[in-house]
């Protein structure tokens, strides 16, 4: 009889073609919002950790008032350009607690002739005291760079190592790209040696194009990494009381506000996307009851031609573990597309880095997604399965006439 219980089961869910059709449609609901809540909170979480570590910097500092400006560029790559005194760098590492710093510059391109692509925001550093650009090259440079040479973010296609691109008449070589990051702030921009930079803008006054006139003393920002013992908040508050006109961000605590916000909005989602599971169990269970009463004659003859109560507990669970795993498997493939194809709407809109989950949290994902489903079809057909298997071959064959 074992050997069968497969093949009614399946003979089963093909004669009820509609009913079997409503009860996976329930669960590929559920599994397929299940997974893509829990797909954007795990993509969320990667990204902002990525985003920590790409960084590289725990406090950094900007013009005062420019924070704004510098958390949305940051979080949601809105290119910005602010500037202040180069001398704060030199002030900032006489500070208690800071062990190194690393300025830049930024710069938007133009959508003037100049530039081979517009709204795009250059971002001058020093080589030398770098910590944020060299360590995240997809193939390590192995030499310095040059000022005329760049390095492309990720999500910027259009460039390959090799090819070249000109920006305010000066033409960069692109010799490497970053490590993908979910963070636009740095996947679409383009990183230039210091030196680079200030001779573009020199350059843009000779050329007859947009001509951009930043001062050489001025720089944008000044990325502070603290001594292990110091915390960077209490850092981040010695250099705003010894500097006037400097604004220092905690990235730690810009990282960690983001997800106290996002998680609290997914959060509510989730527990929707839970509410709806404990719905479709109920719907999926007092579905699988009808089953059972429709099929007492059926039942009946099963147990007087041999079938033992297992073997009708077996069918009647089989035939809800198809359906839950088809329900499943649908869920995922729904659920995965929308993500895919839907994810630049979803950065826009909850303005943050996105980054899909690494290959292994992916299949851990898909795996308990299927491990739900699985469960809420056993969960829902438990007690229609215990019904089935108490009914007496009898009695069960004269109530289904």
């Amino acid at each position: 009889m074992n050997i069968s219980i497969n093949t009614i089961a399946q003979n089963n869910l093909r004669r009820k073609i509609f009913r079997s059709i409503a009860i996976a449609g329930a669960v590929m609901v559920v599994s397929a919002t299940l997974f893509s809540i829990t797909t954007v909170m795990d993509s969320v979480e990667l990204s902002l950790k990525r985003s920590i570590q790409r960084l590289g910097a725990d406090i950094m500092v900007v013009p005062k008032g420019s924070e704004v400006k510098a958390k949305a560029s940051l979080l949601s790559g809105e290119p910005t350009e602010f500037y202040m005194d180069n001398t704060i760098e030199d002030r900032i590492k006489k500070i208690k607690g800071v062990k190194q710093t690393a300025v830049q510059l930024y710069l938007l391109t133009s959508k003037y002739r100049c530039c081979d692509v517009g709204e795009m925001l250059m971002i001058g550093f020093d080589p030398k005291n770098d910590f944020t650009i060299m360590p995240w090259l997809t193939e390590s440079l192995k030499r310095d760079i040059k000022d005329d040479e760049a390095i492309m973010g990720r999500a910027i296609t259009a460039f390959q190592v090799g090819s070249s691109v000109t920006a305010y008449g000066r033409v960069f070589k692109i010799v490497g790209m970053i490590e993908q990051t979910g963070m636009k702030f740095i996947d679409t921009s383009m990183f230039l040696p210091m030196d680079g930079v200030r001779k573009a803008i020199e350059e843009s006054k000779n050329k007859g194009n947009k001509t951009v006139n930043i001062p050489e003393n001025k720089i944008s920002t000044v990325l502070v990494q603290v001594t292990p013992d110091m915390p960077p908040s209490r850092v981040a508050i010695f250099i705003e009381y010894d500097i006037p006109g400097v604004t220092a961000i905690v990235s730690e605590e810009v990282i960690s506000t983001v997800r106290k916000q996002l998680f609290i909005l997914l959060k509510s989602v989730l527990s929707i996307s839970v509410l709806l599971w404990v719905m479709a169990i109920f719907l999926i269970g007092l579905v699988f009851s009808m089953i059972v009463n429709e099929r007492r004659r059926e039942i009946g003859l099963l147990r007087a031609m041999g079938a033992k109560k297992k073997d009708i507990f077996q069918l009647i669970m089989t035939e809800a573990s198809i359906l839950s795993v088809i329900g499943g498997l649908a869920g995922i493939v729904l659920g995965g597309s929308f993500l895919f194809f839907f994810k630049d709407f979803i950065r826009s809109s909850l303005n943050i880095p996105y980054l899909w989950p690494e290959m292994l949290q992916f299949a851990l994902l898909i795996y308990l997604t299927l491990l739900l489903s699985l469960l809420t079809g056993a969960i829902a057909a438990f007690y229609p399965a215990v019904r089935s298997m108490k009914m007496e071959p009898y009695a069960a064959i004269r109530k289904g006439e």
